[in-house]
């Protein structure tokens, strides 16, 4: 009995281990995290969720440094539509060093590019839609300063390495089934399918889609290896290949 008895205790002692959604990464240990700066980086947001995601390049993946809990954003869930609506963007954004905003009120910033391509198909209106910190928001993605720090320097030493032009894909929420099942009665349930496809492909491969705009659609490109271009989106420019030491990997490129 005095056996049977330590084996329970044994195991009610053992952490329990929860299950997570298949899209959701580890963040990596604070050492690999450092040896990380200067990665080429990409950058998730879930509005439903309050989350920010920023990942880094490791050999072939991009691998999830932090998860950051966003301080506020203002409009629900929805796309950005016009000036003055006070939404949130949702969509595929890329945006290059001329975008960092050092010296901001908000503490520092990151412009994430609004309008894009697709936005200005739709004819949507608006401009100065940021990350920031600060932790208040009018359309924007607050963080608290703290955070805002920690972004802003991987994405700052990312373009200091080489990388041309970092990604950011901005989702209501995490674009599973069940999550499309729930809000299919939304008004918006056509624009978020066209989200899904990005957000499937990194839970599959690890790397950012590549996302054209065609006929005002986003439209998932089929990636090849290549030795000059990185990922980017339908408006972007072809950036050089960072020399980091942890980005010697062949990165994706567009064919369509």
């Amino acid at each position: 009995m005095r056996k049977i008895a330590l084996l329970f205790a044994m195991l009610f002692s053992m952490p329990m281990i929860t299950a997570c959604s298949a899209s959701e990464q580890v963040p990596e240990v604070p050492v690999v995290k450092q040896q990380l700066v200067g990665s080429p980086v990409y950058i998730q947001i879930f509005k439903e969720e309050r989350t920010l995601e920023l990942y880094a390049k490791m050999g072939n993946e991009f691998r999830l440094v932090n998860s950051f809990q966003i301080c506020n954003f203002s409009g629900g869930l929805g796309p950005k539509r016009r000036e003055g609506d006070f939404k949130s963007p949702e969509g595929f954004y890329s945006v290059d060093a001329r975008h960092l905003k050092p010296d901001s009120k908000y503490y520092r910033a990151i412009n994430i590019g609004f309008p894009n391509d697709y936005d200005k198909s739709q004819g949507y209106s608006g401009a100065y839609l940021m990350i920031h910190g600060e932790c208040k928001s009018i359309g924007c993605y607050a963080m608290t300063n703290t955070y805002m720090d920690e972004i802003y320097r991987y994405v700052e030493a990312a373009f200091a390495y080489g990388q041309s032009r970092i990604d950011i894909s901005i989702y209501p929420f995490r674009m599973t089934d069940q999550n499309l099942k729930r809000h299919s009665s939304s008004n918006y349930i056509t624009f978020w399918r066209q989200l899904k496809p990005g957000y499937d492909y990194f839970v599959k491969n690890h790397q950012p889609p590549m996302v054209s705009v065609a006929n005002g659609q986003y439209v998932l490109g089929q990636p090849v290896l290549s030795s000059s271009q990185m990922t980017q989106y339908a408006s972007t420019t072809a950036p050089a290949v960072s020399t980091n030491p942890f980005a010697q990997t062949k990165p994706l490129t567009e064919v369509k």
